[in-house]
């Protein structure tokens, strides 16, 4: 894969006031471990050679979601243009993992970074058509000025922190 649509991701994600950290595989933990505000829950994570730490939930209860400072989750694929990460929904229902902690941590493979909408529009088809079609497509914190002044944090996190497994 070209580094153009990396390069316009990590500048969009700038843009949105995400931060983009980008790691190997067997350097994941590593990387993410400074990350990580406890209590934390997170999905189990799709890539190969790469797990979350002991530390992180990944079967939370309603009071751990809750109660959780960091989310960490697998994002299906990302939109080079915006800054987006598109987060998939299981058939569990564990992608509001991502939506409940102040922090949120999306996790992505280079390859999954797509450069622009129409990109993005013919992927999600796809995935509708296979059966996969739950997906939150975030952009940066969540964020409101519905009543005047910005308001970060709203309806969903205060921080996102985006981690880039570069393709070997």
């Amino acid at each position: 894969m070209s580094a153009e649509p990396i390069t316009t991701f990590e500048s969009s994600l700038g843009e949105v006031g995400v931060e983009l950290v980008q790691t190997t595989s067997d350097q994941f933990e590593s990387a993410l471990i400074p990350l990580l505000n406890a209590p934390a829950v997170g999905t189990q994570l799709p890539f190969e050679n790469v797990s979350l730490p002991d530390t992180v939930e990944t079967d939370p209860t309603v009071q751990e979601l809750e109660t959780a400072e960091t989310g960490v989750t697998a994002a299906g694929y990302a939109i080079a243009d915006y800054g987006s990460v598109v987060i998939q929904g299981g058939p569990d229902g564990e992608e509001p993992v991502s939506l409940y902690a102040d922090e949120h941590v999306a996790v992505i493979a280079g390859s999954d970074v797509l450069p622009d909408m129409d990109t993005t529009f013919d992927r999600l088809a796809e995935d509708i058509r296979s059966g996969t079609g739950q997906a939150i497509i975030a952009t940066g914190p969540s964020a409101t000025a519905d009543m005047g002044a910005l308001v970060k944090g709203a309806h969903g996190p205060m921080d996102v922190t985006v981690v880039l497994l570069e393709d070997r």
